[in-house]
């Protein structure tokens, strides 16, 4: 992933923070000799610190991987939107001639691989889950017993490095990133106004 200086998160506690409200993203594990990595899309839970919990379906392919390399990377994305051409031409450029472009966040958590067979571990891990995902949801606490644990492995992720961009215009000028802020509001859609949030707040 290309991070410019401008791009780079400004703290540790930005991408943090962003992480801590983006729980969705891919699991790559590379395994060895292998043409192209498993990529697995997944829930996971992250601790705020260096630690990730997730399971998958016993089947799932990456455990393959794993079991070659016990090295995967979770790359996360979220906070998108598609800037037209004539939206990011700047002040002294003529809109016919502008380039479009896309503003995202992403992290990416390189980590080492933990696979969690032991049943009562298994429970922990989906009770962690369950309370983040569904809190109040009334679902019974799972039990080393349940016949469920059998058809999944739990994962262990221990993040070992972090890369984060937040690409929203920071190498633009402030009147340029007005602009586009107001063209962002003015169009309303899919997550717009969360793009909109980063370009106010890196300003």
């Amino acid at each position: 992933m290309l991070i410019h200086p401008w791009d780079a998160a400004q703290h540790d506690t930005e991408w943090r923070d962003w992480l801590s409200t983006h729980d969705f993203g891919q699991l790559i594990a590379p395994g060895a000799g292998r043409d192209l990595p498993v990529v697995v899309p997944t829930h996971f839970r992250y601790d705020g610190e260096r630690t990730v919990l997730l399971h998958l379906a016993r089947p799932n392919p990456v455990w393959h991987a794993l079991d070659e390399h016990p090295r995967a990377l979770l790359a996360v994305t979220g906070d998108y939107t598609y800037v037209p051409a004539a939206w990011n031409a700047a002040e002294d450029t003529d809109p016919a001639q502008g380039v479009p472009t896309s503003y995202y966040a992403a992290v990416h958590l390189e980590c080492d691989v933990r696979v969690l067979d032991d049943p009562a571990v298994k429970a922990e891990l989906l009770n962690a889950q369950l309370a983040h995902f569904e809190p109040g949801s009334g679902r019974h606490p799972v039990t080393p017993d349940e016949r469920l644990l059998k058809g999944i492995r739990g994962i262990e992720l221990t993040v070992t490095a972090v890369r984060a961009k937040f690409k929203y215009g920071g190498n633009r000028s402030e009147a340029d990133r007005a602009r586009i802020s107001e063209r962002l509001r003015e169009r309303n859609g899919f997550l717009d106004a969360e793009a909109r949030g980063h370009l106010t707040r890196r300003g």
